[in-house]
């Protein structure tokens, strides 16, 4: 005996009419949402886009403004300094030998305003003027007395070390090494931008 048929005929009467039409509804309401989706949809269009242009933040500005004296070559020195004082019974001589250590830089608080400028993937840095960073180089403490005959007072000591200061410092603060500290400056600067991620980089120095 074969139910089936009748059984669903059946059920499909005994659906009260609010059923059907809470489907037919949801039908309606469903067709509805997809032609508004469809609609909207055609005036729009969603692409992705790659931003070419690199920053740098102020916060990494300020961090290697930070850095404060940043050193860029070191010179160490050695000189042989002396004095001769006429006198009555002869005459008087100093002979030292002063060691010193010169370090040639940037200050990073010397910056000017407007010291980085960004354009795309290219830099322009404008760095402070290269020069001695510390002028307590000479090393007191591996001062040597090479030579002494006669008196000597601590003021004839002190000028004799003012002498070997200036000596020093005329040797090694010349154009050769503020160049090759350029050089040096400019290489480090270089890669550090290129790591951020810019393509061209412009290093320049004040001379002034």
């Amino acid at each position: 005996m074969v139910e089936g048929p009748s059984n669903f005929k059946y059920f499909l009467k005994t659906i009260s009419k609010t059923v059907w039409l809470c489907i037919g509804s949801g039908i309606v309401l469903l067709v509805v949402v997809v032609a508004a989706i469809v609609y909207i949809s055609k005036g729009n269009s969603f692409s992705i886009h790659r931003n070419e242009n690199i920053n740098i933040t102020p916060s990494q500005v300020n961090a290697i403004k930070n850095i404060g004296e940043w050193e860029f070559l070191s010179i160490s020195d050695e000189e042989l300094i002396d004095t001769v004082r006429q006198g009555l019974f002869g005459d008087s001589e100093l002979v030292r030998i002063y060691y010193g250590t010169l370090r040639l830089g940037v200050d990073m608080h010397e910056v000017k305003p407007g010291w980085i400028k960004i354009k795309k993937e290219n830099i322009v840095v404008a760095l402070p003027p290269i020069k001695l960073l510390d002028d307590d180089f000479i090393d007191e403490a591996r001062t040597v007395s090479f030579y002494e005959k006669g008196d000597w007072s601590e003021k004839d000591r002190s000028d004799l070390y003012q002498k070997a200061y200036w000596v020093m410092k005329s040797r090694c603060v010349n154009q050769q090494n503020i160049n090759s500290a350029e050089q040096n400056a400019s290489k480090q600067f270089y890669h550090m931008m290129r790591l951020m991620g810019f393509q061209n980089v412009n290093i320049s120095f004040d001379h002034n």
